[in-house]
Parts: C-alpha cells; sequence; structure tokens
C-alpha cells in the first residue's frame, strides 16, 4: 500500500488487515494502525532515495497486490507554481516509480495485481488546478497502457477512477455526488476481488462528465 497513512489508503488498509491479509505500508507520513499483521514504511514517493526504498522492501518478500492510493492536489496560483511540479511527481511519477519496481516482480512469479487510485479529473482539462488533472490523465492512460502490456503475463492492472470523495482531497466549492470514505473502501474491496481494467465510481458521475466536457468544447468554439 503506498500512501495509505491517511483517507482512502488508510481505510483500505484497515479493512484488509480486518480479513486477515498481511500488509505492508509506504507513506511519508507515520500510520496511526498497530497490527501485528502490519508494517509501515515512512518515505516520500517524490524523494530519490524513494526507489532504494522501495528495492529493499520488495527483496523482503513477494507481493500479490499493490495499490497506489498517494495523491495531492493544489488550486493554481500564477504568481507562485512551486507547487506545480510536486503534484506531477506524487500522482503521476511516483505512481509510474511504484510499477517499475513492483510489477517486474510480479512476472517473475506469473502472477500479481497492480491497482492505482485515479480521478474523473482524468477526462477534464482544469484551469483551477491544470496539473491534478494533467496528473490523472497520464496516471489512467499510462494504467491503460500497462494492462494491456501486462494482460498475457498473468498480471491484473486496475485504474479506478474515484469523483469526490469525503477526505481532504476533495476540495472546491462545488463537489456532486460526494462518497463516504467507507464506500469508497467498499469499491476498492470489489476491484481486488473482480480485478476489473478500469473501474468507475460512482457510475452517475458518467454523464455528468460527459455534459462537462460538452460544455468545454462548446464554450471553446
Amino acid at each position: 500500500m503506498v500512501g495509505n497513512s491517511d483517507g482512502i489508503g488508510l481505510a483500505t488498509t484497515k479493512r484488509l488487515l480486518a480479513d486477515n491479509w498481511d500488509i505492508v505500508g509506504i507513506s511519508k507520513s507515520e500510520s496511526p494502525i498497530t497490527n501485528k499483521a502490519y508494517y509501515h514504511h515512512v518515505a516520500d514517493v517524490s524523494h530519490s532515495t524513494y526507489l532504494e526504498s522501495l528495492s529493499k522492501l520488495l527483496s523482503e518478500g513477494p507481493f500479490d497486490l499493490c495499490i497506489y492510493f498517494a495523491g495531492i492536489g493544489e488550486f493554481l496560483n500564477p504568481l507562485d507554481m512551486s507547487h506545480e511540479p510536486e503534484v506531477i511527481d506524487v500522482n503521476l511519477t511516483g505512481m509510474v516509480k511504484t510499477a517499475s519496481k513492483v510489477i517486474p516482480e510480479m512476472v517473475k512469479k506469473g502472477r500479481g495485481h497492480f491497482i492505482g487510485v485515479s480521478s474523473l479529473a482524468d477526462e477534464l482539462v482544469s484551469a483551477e488546478a491544470p496539473s491534478y488533472h494533467a496528473s490523472k490523465a497520464g496516471f489512467s492512460n499510462y494504467l491503460r497502457g500497462l494492462s494491456l502490456a501486462l494482460n498475457s503475463k498473468g498480471i491484473f492492472v486496475t485504474n479506478v477512477r474515484f469523483g469526490f470523495v469525503d477526505t481532504k482531497m476533495a476540495k472546491g466549492n462545488i463537489k456532486p455526488l460526494m462518497m463516504s470514505v467507507e464506500k469508497a473502501v467498499e469499491h476498492m474491496e470489489c476491484c481486488i476481488k473482480k480485478k476489473p481494467v478500469c473501474h468507475t465510481a460512482p457510475k452517475l458521475a458518467i454523464p455528468l462528465i460527459k455534459i462537462r466536457k460538452l460544455m468545454m468544447k462548446l464554450g471553446a468554439n
């Protein structure tokens, strides 16, 4: 579990521990979880030492499932764009770094499941948070490509696309179809069991995204 010290990642970790999973977590913050079946390693996915830390963890045992939860988002400030590279580093590059170490080990074993938590923002262009939307567009596109590449090797890749979930990541004045963290965890459990290529929730958000895209297209014309 990467990025699981709060939000959906923390809640999913707790649920899987209740189901008797053995779990290793990686986050830039300490975890509140104290459980004999859980080991937590503090590391920042955007730091230069992250790949080294991940390699050490992988050398200690095989992993059948890896979920990348890590994500940040900031509104654009044209006078101070210092956070823009960090958003891309954490949301997109960190996931690709993780996959680059985890998936080869899964291929060697001939089994494994890699899940990335993306967003319905992957379909939209945003003036308010361009780095966040761009990172999620790249995130989802990359996972779709990985799924195609690894399908014949016994490795499952799932792209989970959530709308607004009631966590600190949910920003903005308008948050339609807000989902509880508990409901999001139920969707994560479904993905772990069924291993779809893509899972979008809530389904009702799909037509809203299509309408939004149409409005943006008409506005551009």
